[in-house]
């Protein structure tokens, strides 16, 4: 929904069908990892709401980093006890 365009929380809670602060948690993490970014602005009725979009980014995937990932994920796994 956000690579079409920018969209706020409780709006795109809405549109998701999930609770705000699952959503919030998940923004978050995106943002942390640089592939969303979001802006606090102010409502017309003066309520602070955090807008979030998509932030230009390039992937390059090399053989290392393929495999970096996936001994990250098996590794995941193991601590979690899933197999």
């Amino acid at each position: 929904m956000l690579s079409s365009e920018r969209e706020y929380v409780s709006r795109l809670a809405v549109r998701l069908g999930m609770g705000r602060p699952l959503l919030h948690m998940h923004l978050a993490r995106l943002e942390a990892a640089g592939l969303i970014e979001g802006s606090l602005e102010l409502s017309e009725g003066g309520k602070a709401v955090k807008f979030f979009e998509v932030a230009p980014f390039a992937l390059h995937l090399t053989p290392e980093t393929v495999a970096e990932a996936v001994k990250t994920l098996t590794d995941r796994r193991g601590e979690n006890g899933a197999e």
